[in-house]
């Protein structure tokens, strides 16, 4: 332990602890859980130095504030929710320190597509005790977290033993970030019941445009849009295992998407099941998100998931630089310190005694009066 933790001063409309999820045990009808966007999690981790199975705090939507009790190493990955901390921005995909009572707060979308959940990853990772090998939170199932619920005010989440230390200002790189956005594609994999949709209604699936509903959470992306109907109506079942993106297709002809928090059987038609690589962006998609499919074959989703293993596997994450200063300028300075476990670099750029100027304290400007005889 660091003796540090994260307090919930606000958790928004939903904040809960999440890892890769519990496997081993949907034969007990348990289901996995863990992070809706498991990639965003995974690079989090790799950021904050931890294995990549470590928790965080997932916040959908915004509207959360925390409080650290101790010196901390951070990253905010996912949706952008225009993350401050005390006040001051916060980049997202990029380590920043922080010390004791610091105020970091998730507030809202930054704009259309810029995601639904943002993920607090800390470095030593949320050390909430694990619960069938996962410290993930399953509300429904009042399972992991803090007594299987969803975070409430004045809850204190311990942060665990920092094993590998990392550098603040470490970022993930531009080609590993994914593309939220207002439209996504989504490819999909043919089965296991779709034979029991005829040519057309397949081409509708595939040839149409679907909304995302305001209905949606952690167990499905419920979708509107163009009915496909089963032949002779026969959308039930008898209920067999469903997997994580499994795209059923109820008595409404309405497809929903299975997320992290999905049963472990169903009894619906399922149409296709989203490729792996794929199933964070419809993680993120935020109500009134356009979505389409394309049909992929299984050989195709595999070697995409592949080749995503490889990239998280082969990632060299590095520090990114301060600006430097134009030193032909003598009014322009370049400060480093540190104050309470904390690093700070400060850029001034004043040109007279007691005028104003700017200051760049890790890369945030602020307007400062410099004082150089001071």
């Amino acid at each position: 332990m660091t003796g540090a933790a994260l307090r919930v001063i606000s958790p928004g409309p939903l904040s809960t602890v999440q890892d890769l999820g519990r496997s081993g045990y949907q034969r007990f009808g348990v289901s996995v859980s863990g992070a809706a966007d498991r990639y965003a999690l995974r690079l989090g981790n790799l950021l904050t130095g931890n294995d990549q199975r470590s928790a965080a705090v997932e916040v959908t939507l915004g509207g959360a504030e925390f409080e650290f009790t101790g010196n901390a190493i951070f990253a905010i990955t996912g949706a952008d929710l225009n993350a401050t901390l005390n006040g001051s921005p916060v980049p997202v995909w990029e380590t920043m320190n922080s010390g004791a009572r610091d105020r970091l707060s998730l507030n809202s979308p930054a704009g259309p597509g810029s995601g639904l959940r943002a993920y607090v990853n800390m470095s030593g990772g949320i050390d909430t005790p694990q619960v069938l090998g996962s410290r993930s939170t399953h509300v429904a199932a009042r399972l992991g977290g803090i007594d299987g619920r969803a975070l409430e005010p004045g809850d204190e989440l311990p942060i665990g033993p920092v094993t590998n230390p990392v550098e603040v200002r470490r970022r993930v790189p531009d080609e590993l970030l994914p593309a939220y956005g207002g439209e996504l594609v989504a490819r999909v994999v043919p089965g296991p019941q779709d034979d029991r949709f005829d040519a057309e209604a397949t081409a509708l699936f595939y040839g149409s445009v679907y909304i995302v509903s305001d209905r949606s959470d952690r167990m499905g992306c419920r979708l509107d849009g163009p009915v496909i109907r089963a032949i002779d109506g026969a959308h039930d079942i008898i209920s067999d295992g469903v997997v994580t993106g499994a795209i059923q297709v109820p008595g409404d002809g309405q497809p929903i998407i299975l997320l992290a928090d999905r049963q472990t059987t169903g009894g619906y038609v399922k149409i296709g099941v989203i490729a792996s690589v794929d199933l964070a962006l419809v993680a993120q998609a935020a109500p009134g998100t356009a979505v389409r499919f394309e049909r992929i074959s299984a050989a195709e989703a595999q070697s995409l998931a592949r080749a995503r293993m490889a990239a998280l596997r082969d990632v060299k994450i590095e520090t990114r630089e301060m600006p430097i200063p134009d030193t032909s300028d003598p009014a322009r300075r370049r400060y480093r310190f540190r104050i309470g476990g904390r690093d700070y670099e400060v850029d001034i750029d004043g040109n007279a005694q007691h005028v104003p100027g700017a200051a760049h304290v890790n890369g945030v400007e602020y307007n400062v009066q410099v004082n150089p005889g001071g």
